[in-house]
C-alpha cells in the first residue's frame, strides 16, 4: 500500500473511538492522525538505528548495512526511502566508478537525533528489567480475559 493510500486509511481515526482525556485530548483529528503517521516512521526500531547510525556524518549504503545488525538489504531500502520522503534523510549520489552513496541526516533529522538516542539509551538502560518481566509474564501464561 502506498504511503498516500495509508495516510488516507487512518484518516479521523479518533472520530470513531469514544473521547477520553488525555494527552491527545486537545489536538484535532487531523493533528492526532499525523503525529501517529510520524510516530509510526520515527519510532519503527530500523528508523531508530539508521538515525542513530547516522549520527556521525554522512554514511554509505553498505556502511548502514554493516552497521545495524540484522537489517536486511529490503528494509534498508525502505526505510531509507520512508525517511527521505519525510525530509529526515539525504541522499547523495557520486558519479564514481564504483558508484557510491551517501546518506545523511538533515537538519529536521539532526533535531530528531537526541529523541532518538535517548530511547535507544532508555531501552539499553532497561533492558535486564524489561527482559525480567516478559520472562515472568510468559512463564506464568497470558491472561485468559485481558479486556
Amino acid at each position: 500500500m502506498s504511503a498516500s493510500k495509508l495516510g488516507a486509511t487512518r484518516t479521523d481515526v479518533r472520530a470513531n473511538v469514544r473521547r477520553v482525556p488525555g494527552p491527545c485530548a486537545h489536538w484535532g483529528d487531523q493533528d492526532a492522525d499525523f503525529i501517529r503517521e510520524i510516530l509510526d516512521l520515527v519510532g519503527d526500531k530500523w528508523s531508530v538505528l539508521i538515525i542513530g547510525t547516522l549520527a556521525d556524518g554522512p554514511t554509505r549504503y553498505s556502511d548502514l548495512a554493516y552497521a545495524i545488525p540484522r537489517i536486511s538489504q529490503r528494509m534498508l531500502t525502505l526505510t531509507l526511502k520512508h525517511l527521505q520522503r519525510s525530509g529526515l534523510v539525504d541522499r547523495t549520489a557520486y558519479p564514481e566508478v564504483p558508484p557510491r552513496v551517501e546518506y545523511a541526516l538533515t537538519d529536521l533529522g539532526t533535531s530528531l537525533l537526541s529523541t532518538v538516542l535517548a530511547l535507544a539509551a532508555w531501552s539499553s538502560d532497561h533492558h535486564a528489567e524489561i527482559r525480567h518481566h516478559q520472562t515472568a509474564f510468559d512463564a506464568a501464561g497470558a491472561p485468559r480475559n485481558a479486556s
